[in-house]
């Protein structure tokens, strides 16, 4: 890659995981990672940043790893900070590129010229829907056509705002996946579950299951947890393994598995 901002010590774009799984299913998790790399001097901001929801989804690789290790799928996760570019927004949205975030500023993000926005654009977007792309790609030679479950997780505050879900289903035009799963959790005691709360699947941020699932009539649902439940290893366990127990009946569904049309 010409003039990359990835370094030989740094980490990939992208990591892959459970490549060898058998579900017709592929989890993704845009928010992975807080990683970024030497070169890019931290974008400018304290330690402490990195350690915010600003700067990835808390606990939102260890659940996207264990629901794929629960259903056998395999799994894609970005592997760098959403502040060096956000890889659930179109790259001409403003947003890809935040400025600020909960009211924290991103130094480095300011006067971004064209040629700054395409080099990151090269170095951590591309590479991540590519290796989606590649993925479902396979399915389709394998004549599958696969669900897609993305995995995200979001702060119980946003703006002094309270939000008192647990956990959240994301949807837009199609709700064979959604639907049922909102339906499994509600039954769950004490759990608060958000249908297309706090955050929307019919927002046009939701770039990657809009690209790569919605597009295609894939089966697709895009999930939130609240952080402060899987911050810590056996939060995460705990709710990748919820999940896949909701998930599993609705995924065994051979209809399921046919493009949507629209």
């Amino acid at each position: 890659m010409s003039q990359s901002l990835i370094g030989p010590s740094d980490p990939a774009p992208v990591a892959e995981y459970n490549e060898a799984g058998t579900a017709r299913v592929l989890v993704v998790c845009d928010h992975a990672s807080r990683a970024i790399p030497r070169a890019m001097n931290q974008l400018g901001v304290e330690d402490w940043v990195l350690d915010r929801h600003v700067a990835w989804d808390i606990g939102a690789a260890a659940v996207a790893r264990v629901l794929a290790d629960a259903l056998d799928a395999p799994a894609i996760l970005a592997g760098y900070s959403r502040l060096i570019v956000d890889p659930n927004r179109p790259i001409d949205d403003a947003t890809a590129f935040a400025q600020a975030s909960d009211g924290i500023a991103i130094p480095a993000n300011r006067n971004l010229t064209a040629e700054e926005k395409r080099r990151r654009t090269e170095c951590f977007f591309e590479p991540y829907h590519a290796a989606i792309s590649a993925r479902l790609r396979t399915f389709h030679t394998q004549g599958v056509t696969p669900g897609v479950v993305a995995v995200h997780t979001y702060a119980p505050v946003l703006n002094r705002v309270v939000r008192r879900w647990h956990v959240g289903v994301m949807w837009d035009k199609d709700p064979r996946i959604a639907v049922p799963l909102i339906a499994r959790l509600s039954t769950l005691d004490d759990l608060y579950v958000g249908d297309n709360e706090p955050y929307s699947g019919r927002h046009p941020h939701d770039f990657t299951l809009d690209h790569h699932a919605e597009t295609g009539g894939l089966p697709y649902v895009g999930i939130e947890v609240r952080h402060d439940l899987v911050a810590t290893d056996d939060g995460a366990r705990k709710w990748g393994s919820l999940l896949a127990e909701a998930l599993e009946a609705i995924l065994s569904d051979e209809d399921l598995y046919r493009p949507l049309k629209a």
